[in-house]
């Protein structure tokens, strides 16, 4: 099972979207995901058609101790998607966790235990709060990879500087093997001139990590939440769901390149 932190400390970059919408597309194409919900907000628990009340074990259990992998892992309606949801019981765990050998292992400490049971999933994709927390941090130090939303607005690549400095500190000091999965830009109207202007920006200033797909501002990627299921469920033709279609083919494609070269 690969990991992929789903990361930016700046809210409203679409980090819960391309959480649900990416893990949605993989499924289509046959694989088996976990996401795990990270956010105390528990939007992409939500989102998924998880109710409230249906949470009874979450990742604040798993990460106190209180609950393994398989304890808290709930299926979701969609197919090939399960989840491991939150509530705002979480947000209490920074403090909580304050007092914890090891604290910024807990989630990688609990997903790579015998008791795991992740064999069965080809990706975890974490859904990370919209902060530098010991939450974000745990997802950095767990993950593999990082895959990083970035906004078509003014400031976007300024905001993203911070999220890059503290990748590199989880590699010096937690994780050497992290790395940026990608970036991709979302929310983009190609009819806007600062849209357009922010994509020159990124692709000329962070290269080939920016993802060829664009994820477009679009209505139902916007109502689809509201609905408990992913775009591509909910309006399959949008062109919402075709970018999150897309997302996961490039994505897959670029695993497999990465694959090859291991092997080479």
């Amino acid at each position: 099972m690969k990991i992929i932190a789903i990361a930016n400390q700046k809210g409203g970059v679409a980090k819960t979207t391309t959480a649900i919408n990416l893990a949605a597309a993989l499924a289509e194409l046959g694989k088996q995901v976990l996401l795990i919900d990270m956010d105390p907000q528990g939007n992409a628990s939500t989102g998924l058609g998880i109710e409230l009340g249906e949470r009874d074990n979450t990742v604040y259990d798993l990460l106190l101790g209180e609950a393994s992998v398989p304890d808290v892992v709930s299926a979701t309606p969609t197919q090939g998607i399960s989840i491991i949801p939150s509530t705002t019981d979480l947000s209490s765990s920074d403090v909580e966790m304050q007092g914890i050998t090891r604290r910024s292992h807990l989630l990688r400490d609990r997903l790579r235990s015998p008791a795991a049971q992740t064999d069965t999933y080809h990706y975890c994709l974490i859904d990370c709060p919209p902060s530098l927390n010991l939450l974000t941090v745990n997802a950095l130090v767990a993950a593999d990879s990082v895959l990083v939303p970035l906004q078509s607005e003014f400031f976007a690549l300024e905001g993203l500087s911070h999220l890059l400095l503290t990748i590199r500190e989880i590699r010096q000091t937690a994780n050497p093997a992290l790395r940026i999965e990608g970036v991709l830009l979302t929310m983009h109207d190609q009819r806007n001139n600062l849209s357009q202007q922010v994509e020159s920006d990124a692709r000329e200033t962070l290269g080939e990590i920016v993802y060829r797909t664009v994820i477009p501002r679009n209505v139902r990627l916007s109502e689809a939440p509201s609905h408990a299921v992913p775009v591509i469920t909910y309006d399959p033709n949008s062109s919402g769901a075709r970018a999150y279609r897309a997302l996961a083919q490039e994505f897959l494609e670029n695993n497999e390149k990465q694959a090859a070269r291991i092997e080479a």
